[in-house]
């Protein structure tokens, strides 16, 4: 009997999740701050927990090595980063008062030497690169069908190419982790 791992399902919708509740926090022609603004940024802030869980099985799937273990690096780095981005963004989202306040806050927090870098910059971009490397050895390997990185990397392209993209980005992502859900790990 096949085994699902809820991370690979749940990582991705709750990247759907905050795409959706972005959108409507920007109805009003601005995101944050606010209830919509926190609400998202957890969601994503559990997704990218869960996306570490994905990250170690896929990583235990393909065999460990060399490739998986220096994929799963760069990607768990990354997720650190992004982290604290988005626990920065709950905090001034909680405390600012205005749009214009949260504006002012962000610009102080990466004013900070190597915030800007680390946190807003490449730093976060090592997750995607990260998880992108992982499930294209995992192609490599015959451990899912070619068709996985593939939308996985038009999954991530798509959220680049725009914010309110990142519902679709997310349903992609999930569509290319499937694969992986549906695996049966004998030592999970």
């Amino acid at each position: 009997m096949q085994t699902t791992r809820p991370a690979f399902i749940i990582a991705p919708a709750l990247t759907v999740v905050y795409g959706l509740v972005r959108l409507l926090d920007g109805l009003d022609g601005a995101h944050g701050p606010g209830l919509l603004w926190t609400v998202g940024h957890l969601a994503f802030f559990a997704a990218l927990i869960l996306f570490v869980q994905v990250m170690l099985i896929a990583r235990r799937t393909a065999g460990g090595g060399v490739v998986a273990t220096a994929a799963v690096a760069a990607g768990v780095a990354g997720v650190c980063c992004a982290l604290v981005q988005i626990g920065i963004d709950i905090v001034v989202g909680i405390v600012a008062t205005d749009r214009a306040e949260m504006v002012r806050m962000f610009g102080d927090v990466q004013d900070v030497p190597g915030v800007a870098v680390a946190v807003y910059g490449p730093g976060p971009a090592l997750f995607y690169l990260g998880l992108i490397a992982l499930v294209v050895h995992l192609a490599v390997v015959r451990a899912v069908p070619v068709w996985a990185p593939v939308l996985l990397v038009v999954g991530v392209l798509v959220t680049l190419a725009g914010l309110d993209l990142l519902p679709l980005g997310g349903l992609l992502m999930l569509a290319a982790l499937a694969p992986l859900a549906r695996r049966s790990l004998a030592n999970a």
